[in-house]
């Protein structure tokens, strides 16, 4: 070979090298995951579009992290605790998961650290406690919110229940989450909520921006119409995720710098409805634990809406944000979208309705200020009229179901309020003429669902070898039974000490027949399964649950009066409805709030009334009940105004709140302008005036002999001082300390002792004069339905015919020995002490689990 041909022959040789080394680089390059953050308001159909998405080969797409936003459709503390329970069925525990944020934003709209989407940008404020003039168009009960947090009662029936919870203080925020994972690299934001964490992200991360691929968002309207059931009448234009946070979504949608923005709003999720022929292919395709779970969440709306006899083509349910995740995900391919049409249009976010810079005091980014708030235009599109709720007046038009407001109403415009958004327009067709699903999208759910690769590991049923459903129910023969009582609580942390307490009460002393649940107190609905978990704990499977209204007496079933002054965020719901992240440690009942099916009614969650009609026809001759309440007196108004006969079989009601006005200051911290209110009364004011001006036997346990003995030191000195404790004991020990080392460590928790109070009410109707109390009897008058600095409170005047026990004082050394007597004595003891020995039951055969209890007693 000459010279010149080697020297060809080498150059060839380069030139292959060079060519497999960049072939080489560019299929590594193509191989490295797309990182995607997800941020979620956990609705069915965000539960259905995570499966889906998680389903995915990792090596293709990554999940970094997963927000939660709570503006809407869930509650954040169950919110947060399904999600986790999601990712452990799947193998998915590394995700991050942010919720909310405490941070605040100022008067002024500076924005403090971690603040996150508890409220709408227009409703944020230093504290969490705040209106909800969007989130009243969601339900808070059935329909609405309480099915949505318990996924209709599936998701305890089904998932696993991972080592992650929420827990105070602990739980990493939105804001730290999604901050986490933009600086570690570009990632795609997949919104399938209110756009309210990545609005406050971008607003006070803008540097971050450079690190977002593209935001895929599900929802908004823009040539169809929108879909708020709730409240089409003051605003036909908007759709639920853009109407949960209009002002976030314009700042993701306009003010994104230069971010790509896809938009799958209804003109397209329109059409991938839930149809007959996929419901079926659905119901038939369940080889995975996601396809169960899937099909089961969604089974379980349907039943709300159809009777299995009908269709569902006329469900009015779609493929909302799973369509939207698909979308996603093809995107992020590249190339043509494979589930959709996409064009380019230009559209604009409304936030405020004509006319503009007229100040109505409905608008507080303009309302009484110098300076518009977030550096506002004064006059422009942002400073009109602001929906303030789903019965606005402003909104209505006379003689017409077609209301004028268009806040979230994702508009096509011209002119400098218009952005280029790609929009999809409609599903594409199945390529497949064999299938009975006519879309592509159909088809690929239902593949990706069932495919064998990144499958779920169990569920609950098959997460332990030997996992059993168990009810336990005492045995009564031969045993003497006291009093029947009623114990109506809102599932703050004292009514669960005082429930415990109750069911360790002597049985020839006390026979709780009945635990009603307040649905408009501390805690919200889809906590009942916390007193599930607490009974069948204490083996008190028999004793039934009815659950309240979710709203004020004399309040539509929409709204959110006075229930605003609990805070969503720390110190309040998202809290109470984890029990302080210590919820998920009780032992798990095979009892759980159960949503309506209309094919079943017989499943349905009692209402408190029915469980109130129920014990009533099961008293014997002559037997009369004990009302114990503690929280708003919302069941207890309704049962009266509902069964006119009530008072006759109530031999007597021991209120536990109240506030008898004086010198001392009530305890509604969170609204300044009520110095002499306490909670309880005045979450439901008009309830608490029924009641207590009524002819029933009351005994009111008002705030000032409470105080005496809120002290965490006392309570849990007198239980350290038992030389023998029980699970019961132990598990009131620890949500007490817990409640101290929070009050210490932050000031949003500068109210916990308020709770310590309330177990008083139990401990003085079953011990009574063992307590030396002393009982005053006033004339009062009740405030209620005026002001929200008068609501609630209670006056004495002379003048007035109705007289009020009232217990005055008592000997608080007597008190705390008699509880911590009662919790630590092994009578009436818990059957089942935690999840954790729930979890050893159920992973050894029933023989050799007791083998092994017998060899450690010895």
């Amino acid at each position: 070979m000459t010279m010149s041909a080697r020297a060809k022959a080498a150059a060839a040789a380069a030139a292959v090298l060079l060519f497999v080394t960049v072939a080489a680089g560019g299929v590594a390059a193509a191989a490295a995951p797309r990182r995607l953050i997800v941020d979620t308001d956990m609705d069915t159909d965000d539960v259905l579009a995570l499966l889906y998405i998680l389903k995915h080969n990792r090596s293709e797409f990554d999940v970094k992290a997963i927000t939660v936003n709570a503006n809407e459709w869930s509650d954040a503390g169950h919110a947060a605790n399904h999600l986790y329970d999601i990712l452990h069925m799947m193998g998915r525990d590394d995700i991050a998961v942010g919720v909310g944020g405490d941070g605040g934003i100022s008067d002024a709209g500076d924005i403090h650290h971690d603040v996150g989407g508890y409220l709408p940008l227009i409703d944020q404020g230093m504290s969490t406690a705040g209106g909800c003039r969007y989130r009243q168009a969601v339900p808070p009960g059935r329909g609405g919110r309480l099915d949505i947090d318990t996924n209709c009662g599936e998701r305890r029936g089904f998932l696993p229940q991972g080592p992650r919870r929420y827990r105070p203080l602990r739980q990493p925020t939105a804001q730290r989450v999604m901050s986490d994972a933009l600086a570690a690299g570009p990632a795609t934001v997949l919104l399938l909520g209110a756009h309210t964490n990545l609005a406050l992200l971008l607003m006070t991360h803008p540097d971050l921006a450079r690190n977002v691929e593209r935001v895929v968002v599900s929802g908004g309207a823009v040539r169809a119409a929108g879909n708020l059931f709730t409240a089409s009448a003051a605003n036909p234009a908007a759709e639920f995720n853009f109407f949960g946070d209009p002002f976030a979504a314009h700042r993701v949608l306009l003010r994104s710098g230069g971010v790509p923005v896809t938009l799958v709003p209804l003109d397209a999720t329109n059409t991938v409805p839930v149809t007959d022929e996929f419901y079926a292919e659905l119901r038939r395709r369940q080889g995975t634990h996601e396809a169960r779970y899937a099909f089961r969440s969604l089974d379980a709306v349907l039943a709300r809406h159809v009777r299995r006899s009908g269709s569902h083509n006329d469900t009015g349910y779609y493929m909302w944000d799973s369509f939207a995740a698909g979308v996603a995900i093809s995107s992020m391919r590249g190339g043509g979208n494979e589930f959709a049409e996409l064009e380019y249009m230009n559209i604009t976010v409304v936030t405020s309705n004509r006319p503009y810079g007229v100040r109505d005091g409905s608008n507080p980014f303009f309302d009484g200020r110098a300076t518009p708030k977030f550096g506002l235009e004064e006059g422009g599109v942002h400073s009109g009229h602001v929906q303030t709720g789903i019965r606005d007046a402003f909104c209505l038009v006379s003689g017409s179901n077609k209301g004028r407001c268009e806040d979230g109403y994702t508009k096509e415009v011209s002119g400098p309020e218009a952005v280029r958004v790609h929009v999809a327009t409609t599903a594409k067709p199945n390529t497949d003429n064999s299938s009975p699903l006519d879309k592509e999208f159909y088809k690929n759910f239902l593949e990706v669902l069932n495919l064998p690769e990144n499958t779920g590991r169990f569920n609950i049923s098959t997460q332990f070898p030997y996992y059993r459903e168990v009810l336990y129910k005492p045995d009564f023969r031969n045993v003497s039974r006291g009093k029947p009582v009623i114990f109506d609580m809102d599932m703050s942390p004292g009514d669960f000490v005082s429930l415990i307490y109750l069911l360790k009460g002597p049985r020839d002393v006390i026979d709780l027949k009945a635990v009603l649940v307040n649905g408009n107190g501390w805690a919200n609905s889809a906590s009942i399964d916390i007193v599930y978990d607490v009974l069948h704990m204490m083996g008190r499977d028999d004793i039934p649950v009815g659950l309240g209204n979710t709203t004020a007496l004399g309040n539509p079933t929409l709204g959110c009066k006075n229930s605003y002054a609990i805070p969503y965020g720390s110190g309040g719901f998202i809290d109470s409805d984890t029990l302080y992240g210590l919820a998920r440690s009780l032992p798990r009942s095979p009892r759980r709030y159960m949503s309506d099916d209309l094919d079943h009614p017989e499943r349905r969650q009692p209402h408190a009334y029915d469980v109130w009609q129920t014990v009533r026809k099961q008293l014997g001759p002559g037997e009369k009940i004990t009302v114990l309440t503690s929280g708003p007196l919302t069941n207890l108004a309704n049962i009266s105004l509902s069964d006119m006969d009530a008072s006759s079989v109530i031999e007597r009601v021991y209120v536990v709140g109240g506030h008898i006005r004086g010198h001392e200051k009530g305890n509604v911290f969170t609204v300044p302008s009520n110095k002499y209110a306490e909670f309880n009364m005045f979450l439901d004011p008009l309830a608490a005036k029924t009641v207590l001006e009524s002819s029933l036997n009351i005994t009111l346990i008002p705030l000032s002999v409470q105080r005496k003995v809120a002290s965490f030191e006392g309570v849990l000195e007198a239980l350290e001082q038992r030389t023998k404790h029980t699970p019961e004991s132990r598990f009131v020990h620890g949500l007490i300390s817990l409640l101290q080392e929070l009050q210490r460590k932050q000031k949003l928790y500068h109210h916990m002792d308020i709770f310590l109070g309330e177990v008083l009410g139990a401990v003085y109707m079953v011990q009574g004069s063992d307590l030396e109390p002393s009982v005053e009897v006033k004339p009062v008058i009740i405030v209620a339905n005026t002001t929200e600095s008068t609501d609630g409170q209670i006056l004495v005047r002379r003048n007035s015919a109705n007289l009020l026990k009232i217990l005055h004082n008592l000997n608080d050394g007597v008190y705390y020995n008699h509880l911590a007597n009662s919790l630590a004595n092994d009578k009436q003891s818990a059957v089942v002490g935690s999840f954790e020995e729930q979890k050893a039951i159920w992973s050894r055969p029933q023989k050799q689990f007791m083998a092994d209890i017998a060899k450690d007693m010895k």
